[in-house]
């Protein structure tokens, strides 16, 4: 791939240009942010690592969106983090008027690109950028899944001693506080963690989870997480750059499956050379289902507020 766009120079993005330039899954990373010399600046001292990852990917930063021309890829991690006892829904109002904003320079400048959003709350964002854009569910597509599973997976290490390389895990629904980790699906080296993990502890993992973020914050006070979702975007980047058709759960739109449509979830998708090439419907049973659900209806609160944000 030639050229790859970060949209917002904040820890996040800033920790997405690097992993991506450091593996060199592109020619150039563009970063654009709307601060004047900033995104420069990130660009430059995370081109200065290069030799000592053996990275020939050139990283260039501006403020002016002019210079994510012809990106094949736009991951858009701009918005206003939340801080210390908000949750992600709280953000919506500020960060809806960005996604517009940055969802306009990306159809001037890159019109042919996939868009990634990682801003949150990136179920409602992934939807209004599908609605605003016009364009498929192979083309945009959010980031969350692969983070949320991928917290779960260090859970199960720290509780069981296994090595993590060994643990799968599945987490669908909003990014949120209803997420829905499912721990049915969940293994070690293909052995259900219920053998290994009693019911009661496999019950706080998955609320562990579902607090995942707000923990980090908690712990940070200054700052979200920005590493895991960093290295989560790159490992969606890398199926679709390498073409693995990885099965990873993603925010995407739903047309019927799960019982659910006119929405933006995370489920389970076939990442590819052609973007979000599939949705994989999982037999859910009742108690999933009804999480499932529960989830979609918090989704579709936020997705209602929008049409009140002028």
């Amino acid at each position: 791939m030639q050229k790859i766009a970060v949209i917002g120079a904040g820890r996040v993005g800033e920790t997405t240009a690097q992993i991506l330039a450091q593996q060199e899954l592109c020619r150039e990373v563009a970063l654009y942010d709307v601060r004047p010399d900033y995104p420069a600046g990130v660009a430059l001292d995370a081109y200065q690592t290069a030799q000592h990852f053996d990275s020939d990917t050139v990283l260039t930063g501006s403020h002016d969106p002019r210079v994510i021309e012809g990106a094949e890829i736009v991951v858009v991690t701009a918005g206003l983090p939340r801080k210390p006892g908000m949750s992600r829904s709280d953000v919506l109002e500020a960060n809806v008027r960005i996604i517009d904003e940055v969802t306009d320079h990306t159809l001037r400048h890159a019109p042919d690109a996939m868009i990634i959003v990682v801003s949150n709350p990136v179920d409602t964002l992934t939807y209004r950028v599908a609605q605003r854009t016009g364009w498929p569910r192979e083309r945009v597509f959010g980031q969350a899944g692969v983070l949320d599973a991928a917290r779960m997976a260090s859970f199960i290490a720290m509780e069981t001693g296994f090595s993590i390389r060994d643990i799968t895990t599945l987490v669908l629904g909003g990014h949120g506080d209803t997420m829905v980790p499912v721990s049915r699906f969940c293994t070690i080296n293909g052995v259900p963690i219920s053998h290994f993990i009693p019911a009661e502890r496999i019950a706080e993992i998955n609320e562990r989870t579902r607090k995942g973020g707000a923990e980090i914050l908690g712990l940070r006070q200054n700052s979200s997480a920005y590493a895991a979702p960093g290295a989560a975007v790159v490992t969606m980047v890398d199926a679709i750059c390498n073409d693995r058709r990885r099965l990873l759960p993603c925010v995407a739109l739903l047309d019927g499956e799960y019982g659910e449509r006119d929405i933006a979830m995370g489920v389970p998708c076939v990442l590819g050379k052609r973007g979000l090439e599939s949705v994989v419907t999982l037999d859910l049973n009742a108690e999933e289902q009804a999480d499932f659900q529960r989830s979609a209806g918090a989704v579709r609160e936020d997705i209602e507020r929008l049409r009140e944000i002028k």
